[in-house]
């Protein structure tokens, strides 16, 4: 308790403890909904494990649009309790609970039709505003005349877009925001093991005590016992719950989301932009010195565990950008793609994706056994608070209620303050101050951490490469504070490198390994086969790129 820390050691510390002591919760997996279940009951004062058969994030909560949003498409879908939600959890993300993760994001909603367009669009986002209630993080939409449109937004075609409003919404890293929720978790008391895949329930009975987990690593069986286990294992939902023998009272269907990476200058906008399309919406989102353009959203029966975007996807986002853009976006100028699942909560067999609704549905299919599926990313805190609540009422015993609303994450106390002390930090430990607000805006008050490595090795103050914001030490510091254990873990979520990176940063494999060896223990035999590991998990996904390129 108190330490957030990650590492090698305190993994080797959560494995004996999995094996001696008795939870009241065990939670099963490490996405976003685990982090946010495992917080709530850790944070209520529960004793409370969690185990992620691969890495934190490794899944959905990786593979997003990278936004903290309410939903406008919801509105035409009149779902307005779940716009109402998200939008309350994101005023809480941005102001309270995550500032140094959540940012604010300006988009604007072009228009064709000047009048019609503008009534219609303007009142939706006036109800989109008023939805959020009374709590003003961000700012009211706002309307623009054509002329203005050219000045922030040259890329949008003048001789269509006859104005637009701008909105605003925010954006996030999503597997850094996830880490730092499981992180919190750890501060208050939750005992966290990655590379820990759950084999079978133990059962007294119908009751669900426990369950039989593998380490990955050593192959050792270790008996987990527990009083309530919580499934939040999205995509593989119906998977697990076959393997555990359970039946649940939904079915999860998945959807394809799609994203492509351009460079900065492939679109000239200083703000964000959204598109209707005749199924769902296009984001055009400001990703540091480049755009990530998406999303998809299509049925989805492959590899969970390895999903891929297909010419077809692509070229369905080319086509809806480009019928806005001047000029327009060209394969070729695309650096990197991605695709991910989402978890749809399906109501019945064949559902159209874009019709099912993205409200989770918790579920418990035997005493001792809680499981939760759906929902937005936005709304994790909602979702982990439900699936802890109905977890609550088999262990017998008085249970503080939810606090997460008031619990700031790991890195958000004293962020504002440090951000104005920006050039002074900058000052006193030989940073330059760009940099300062990008660790700032990465580890929050968490900073302290990252220099210390650089006040003991000067040299893991440099740059990782060229043209990338990341330091070595921040390499590093995915090790020993952040529960990386590969190259992988380093390069797809510590750091968002595997897209943001030429050639999905297989050039940097070699260098990355040689700074995380020392902390993690590794030999020739091990560094290299991290290296070739990664290289081999992304040579599929690189040969795609280049195909969709070329196509």
């Amino acid at each position: 308790m108190f330490s957030s820390e990650l590492s090698l050691d305190q993994r080797d510390a959560a494995i004996l403890a999995l094996g001696k002591e008795e939870f009241d919760v065990l939670v099963i997996g490490g996405g976003v909904t685990g982090a946010g279940a495992a917080l709530d009951a850790a944070s209520r004062g529960l004793k409370v494990a969690l185990v992620e058969a691969r890495d934190l994030a490794s899944g959905t909560s990786s593979r997003s649009s990278k936004l903290i949003h309410g939903g406008l498409r919801y509105l035409e879908q009149y779902d307005f309790k779940l716009v109402r939600e998200a939008l309350h959890e994101r005023e809480l993300m941005v102001s309270t609970l995550s500032p140094h993760l959540v940012k604010p994001v300006g988009f604007l909603y072009p228009l064709h039709e000047k009048a019609k367009d503008r009534a219609y669009v303007g009142a939706g986002l006036a109800l989109y505003d008023v939805l959020r209630g009374f709590q003003r993080a961000l700012p009211w939409h706002k309307h623009m005349s054509q002329k203005k449109i050219a000045e922030i937004a040259p890329s949008l075609r003048q001789d269509i877009v006859t104005g637009a409003v701008k909105y605003y919404d925010a954006q996030v890293d999503d597997a850094r925001h996830t880490m730092t929720i499981i992180r919190t978790a750890r501060r208050h008391g939750a005992t966290i093991a990655t590379r820990v895949e759950v084999d079978e329930l133990i059962k007294d009975g119908k009751r669900v005590i426990g369950a039989t987990v593998i380490d990955t690593l050593t192959g050792k069986k270790i008996k987990v016992s527990a009083k309530s286990v919580v499934m939040c294992a999205g995509i593989w939902s119906d998977e697990m719950h076959a393997k555990f023998g359970v039946t649940p009272g939904y079915g999860v269907t998945m959807s394809k989301g799609v994203h492509i990476v351009v460079p900065g200058d492939a679109i000239k906008s200083n703000t964000g932009i959204i598109l209707k399309t005749a199924v769902s919406v296009l984001f055009l989102i400001p990703w540091g010195d480049k755009w990530i353009v998406g999303t998809t959203d299509t049925p989805y029966d492959g590899d969970r565990a390895h999903p891929y975007a297909t010419t077809e996807d692509v070229q369905y986002i080319l086509d809806q950008a480009n019928k806005v853009l001047e000029p327009q976006l060209k394969r070729e100028e695309i650096i990197g793609v991605y695709a991910g699942l989402r978890p749809l909560v399906a109501n019945k067999k064949g559902s159209a994706t874009t019709k099912l609704s993205r409200e989770h549905t918790t579920d418990r299919s035997a005493p001792g056994f809680v499981s939760i599926a759906g929902g937005k990313y936005t709304t994790y805190r909602i979702m982990g608070r439900d699936a802890i609540d109905l977890a609550i009422t088999d262990l017998r015993k008085n249970v503080n209620q939810s606090c997460t609303e008031k619990l700031p994450l790991v890195g958000a106390d004293g962020y504002f303050a440090l951000v104005q002390q920006a050039a002074q930090i900058a000052g006193e430990f030989g940073i330059d101050q760009k940099t300062v607000i990008h660790l700032l805006d990465r580890y929050g008050s968490l900073i302290c951490e990252v220099i210390q490595l650089i006040t003991e090795d000067k040299k893991l103050a440099q740059p990782l490469a060229a043209g990338l914001p990341y330091l070595r030490a921040e390499i590093v510091y995915a090790v020993t504070h952040e529960g990386a254990m590969s190259v992988d873990d380093v390069i797809s979520r510590r750091t968002r490198l595997a897209f943001e990176a030429p050639n999905a940063a297989i050039d940097l494999a070699d260098d990355i390994a040689t700074l995380i060896a020392p902390y993690l223990g590794w030999g020739a035999k091990e560094k290299k086969a991290s290296i070739t590991e990664y290289k081999s998990q992304v040579a599929a996904e690189v040969e795609a790129l280049d195909a969709l390129v070329k196509a």
